[in-house]
């Protein structure tokens, strides 16, 4: 145990955590949309493993990160317009047609990678700051400072994407007029509606655009772990739904609930490699993220407020 508490293994740690979070807050900060208008979305993980799918498999045929990324947000814009027709104009139980789209995602992710691949083949994964063509020597001497360079600048694009989200994802919902529309479907939609806001086209916005997150939070994944295989997610996008209980349904708390199973994920990990954890004990080990959702709904959830029409169908009178 004692290596661990080195400087060195505590700041690599430290800024894996980081980078293994980006998936999780990506995916919880576009649900925290959503069920901030009222819709659940338990379809995230299915969402998130066809971008994953569909990220890699245009790098693995072009070699382009920017296209992939591309690809696995066309992917979440797809199968938002899917399930915001099937819940917010068919009226659809918002459960039952999210674990739909999940069973869907994982099934097809997994039949296009038997088809189309058959075999793990990595990819490139994303490029850090300083292995950016054009711009990398700018950042290059930033990562070689002590403890910041490594926490701060040794990471890819995706990752500052990610956590610049959180202000503008807080600003969007407090701070403009979309957002007070969002929260006013979200906990009084007949009262919306009689003021004149359309509670139909708000949710499909914010369905939208929480499936378009899901996507690229997929392609998020895939790329910096540089390969795809059969249920690449194993129930990120389950804990991005239960991330925004956790975090009250406010972007900052969803943030520090990210950070957290990434630094359980990354210490993990690492007490894994250092032999610290028994292998015996590596199959419980793996159970701590699950573990951990299941207290903070216990604990925490219970005790938060959430929005007063969440997963309850809108029907104009």
């Amino acid at each position: 145990m004692s290596q661990f508490f080195t400087l060195s293994v505590l700041t690599a740690t430290l800024a894996t955590a980081i980078k293994f979070a980006v998936p999780y807050l990506l995916a919880s900060l576009g649900e925290t949309i959503g069920q901030r208008s009222g819709v659940l979305n338990l379809g995230v993980d299915g969402i998130m493993l066809l971008g994953a799918f569909g990220a890699y498999y245009t790098v693995l045929e072009t070699d382009s990160h920017l296209l992939g990324l591309a690809v696995g947000l066309i992917i979440g814009l797809l199968m938002g317009l899917l399930y915001a027709v099937v819940t917010v104009f068919l009226h659809a139980q918002q459960g039952i047609s999210g674990i739909g789209i999940f069973l869907f995602g994982l099934g097809f992710s997994d039949l296009l990678f038997q088809e189309l691949v058959g075999s793990v083949k990595p990819v490139k994964p994303l490029p850090t700051l300083d292995k950016l063509p054009g711009v990398g020597g700018i950042f290059e001497p930033l990562v070689d400072i002590d403890i910041l360079g490594p926490l701060v600048f040794d990471h890819d694009l995706m990752t500052y994407t990610a956590f610049l989200l959180v202000p503008v994802v807080t600003w969007l919902l407090n701070k403009t007029t979309f957002g007070m529309n969002v929260r006013a479907v979200g906990e009084n939609p007949q009262a919306a509606d009689s003021l004149g806001v359309s509670v139909a086209r708000t949710r499909f916005i914010a369905i939208m655009f929480g499936c378009v997150l899901a996507g690229l939070a997929g392609a998020t994944l895939a790329l910096q772990l540089a390969v795809f295989q059969h249920n690449l997610t194993n129930g990120i996008g389950f804990i991005a739904v239960a991330l925004v209980y956790f975090g009250a349904w406010q972007p900052r708390w969803v943030m520090a609930g990210a950070l957290l199973y990434g630094l359980v994920t990354a210490t993990r990990l690492r007490w894994q490699s250092l032999d610290i954890i028994p292998q015996g004990a590596s199959d419980i080990a793996a159970m701590t993220p699950a573990i951990i959702t299941i207290l903070a709904l216990v604990l925490l959830a219970s005790r938060a407020r959430g929005p007063a029409a969440l997963t309850k169908p809108f029907t104009r009178h």
